[in-house]
């Protein structure tokens, strides 16, 4: 088959070589001038900084999987430190050990983060009786009844804000928090002790790629062979008798490319104006996704030392624009020349004041907080602004029931596949096996 993958991110970019492996001929369509979406490296002060994402889980497979297809598994590496922070009123303090997505195993990891009272009312999630509804409710309210509010707002808030710069009282708990936690019908502290007893990590939870992940798009493309069509949005897709017209570019300059089958790999919305026509149940669904903005600001210090560890989040409740920073050269042990290059990140859902300031209001947000945080004195040497507007779907309550009418309506049109950070998981590994997916539906429709 010919098959057209619509955008180019990393979902659309594994798709595209999952397809060249099954022997399909491939091209990706692409709006921006490169492809990559999410994941971009440049250099700042002359050293390679991911503008987006950094890093892969490791227990998560298809992110260091599709690294080592793509050609760069000797490039491979992993955290020169571990362990991150958390701001606790006002002071930082290391993140409790074996949490999951904030929640805690004992209240013993947790006595220095939570006041006496909210540690009296988490110690009645060994006492309270079990849950009888499967019903997605929040995460604020399935965390909360059973651990207490302190709980949400000190380490599930902030957890939830690094991955998904979401609220608590409005992202789905079957969509964003383990399944095996969701499962718990009593205690969740007793089930994340069975969780990390299950859980067998050997080695380090997270890799990166020498350089840069942003690295690994360009070589995806190099791997799968596909023809790129860089510069283009797609305005529509059209059913032909043979399968597939692809109608890009702008009015004045419509171009088409005639298919057997396409790859959707956009965002919502732009996935819901493409699908409005050829599947309108999905397309519906799809349109109700919102999305959280923010940006990231990389600077580089000289003459200041970091604290141990990777980074630190910090609480909504502590009301600072920053809501976490990475100490990047550190953290992955970078050749700086003494150096030291700090991420910080700006951006939760709902907030949009501080993102409206200027670049350099914005980057003047990360130089306050790391020296009234960190004591950090005089100037970055260098910084970099990076905005990602509607970078980050939100899954609200009802997020699982929703993807899967949408899989179902889409699975009723021959020849089309639906891919992204807006289904089943926001973070790369899992952006790389909604693409996968997403090409074994075509190839296995055409097989039939």
């Amino acid at each position: 088959m010919h098959v057209v993958v619509v955008g180019g991110g990393i979902a659309g970019l594994a798709a595209a070589l999952q397809l060249f492996r099954d022997n399909h001929q491939v091209t990706v369509v692409e709006s921006a001038a490169e492809v990559g979406g999410k994941l971009r490296v440049s250099d700042v002060d002359g050293i390679a900084v991911d503008e987006g994402a950094e890093q892969l889980l490791q227990r998560v497979p298809d992110g260091v999987a599709l690294v080592r297809a793509a050609g760069l598994g000797d490039d491979l590496v992993t955290p020169a430190r571990s362990g991150a922070g958390l701001v606790v009123r006002g002071s930082l303090q290391s993140l409790p050990a074996r949490t999951v997505m904030g929640v805690p195993g004992s209240l013993a990891s947790v006595r220095d983060v939570l006041r006496p009272s909210e540690l009296a009312r988490a110690a009645m999630d060994s006492v309270m009786p079990p849950r009888s509804e499967n019903d997605d409710v929040s995460v604020a309210e399935f965390v909360g009844r059973r651990l207490g509010r302190g709980v949400v707002d000190r380490l599930v808030e902030p957890v939830l804000g690094g991955v998904y710069a979401g609220r608590p009282e409005l992202l789905s708990a079957q969509a964003t928090l383990p399944p095996q936690l969701t499962a718990a019908r009593g205690s969740l502290m007793r089930a994340v002790r069975r969780m990390s007893a299950d859980t067998k990590v050997a080695g380090p939870v997270v890799a990166g790629v020498h350089g840069g992940l942003g690295r690994l798009p360009a070589a995806v493309v190099r791997a799968s062979g596909a023809k790129v069509v860089a510069r283009r949005t797609v305005r529509r897709l059209e059913q032909t008798p043979a399968g597939w017209r692809v109608v890009h570019g702008p009015t004045t300059d419509e171009q088409a490319i005639d298919c057997d089958a396409v790859v959707v790999a956009v965002p919502a919305a732009p996935a819901a104006r493409l699908l409005a026509d050829v599947a309108p149940m999905a397309s519906a669904a799809l349109g109700t996704i919102d999305y959280a903005s923010m940006a990231i600001i990389t600077t580089v210090w000289r003459d200041v030392d970091v604290p141990p560890g990777t980074g630190y989040l910090v609480p909504s409740v502590e009301r600072r624009a920053v809501k976490a920073a990475t100490f990047t050269s550190a953290k992955w042990g970078l050749e700086t020349g003494g150096r030291q290059v700090v991420r910080c990140s700006v951006g939760r859902y709902g907030e949009v004041t501080e993102l409206q300031r200027d670049d350099d209001e914005l980057v003047e947000l990360a130089v306050a907080e790391l020296s009234d945080r960190l004591g950090f004195r005089g100037r970055p040497v260098a910084s970099r602004l990076s905005r990602w507007g509607g970078g980050l779907p939100q899954y609200a309550v009802g997020h699982v029931d929703l993807v899967r009418r949408v899989h179902a309506a889409v699975a009723e049109v021959p020849g089309l596949a639906v891919c992204g950070a807006a289904y089943e998981g926001v973070g790369v590994p899992a952006c790389i096996r909604s693409g996968q997916k997403a090409a074994a539906v075509v190839t296995s429709a055409s097989s039939r």
